[in-house]
């Protein structure tokens, strides 16, 4: 299977049975990333982390008194 990462437009061979393929086919939403540009996104991110700058918003919940 020939897919094109999204950072770089690199096109790559990967292998039509693999885990990353099939997530691929069924799942529109996932993106392929290659190798050099994940671990330079991956990278980032943990010095980020370790700057202490970081913060990750999530939503809060509400907690319902009903259920």
């Amino acid at each position: 299977m020939q897919v094109k990462c999204v950072i770089c437009d690199n096109v790559e061979d990967i292998n039509d049975d693999s885990l990353q393929a099939k997530r691929l086919r069924n799942r529109r939403i996932h993106m392929y990333l290659c190798e050099s540009c994940y671990e330079r996104i991956d990278d980032k991110t943990k010095a980020r982390h370790a700057s202490g700058n970081f913060r990750l918003y999530r939503e809060k919940k509400e907690k319902n008194d009903l259920l």
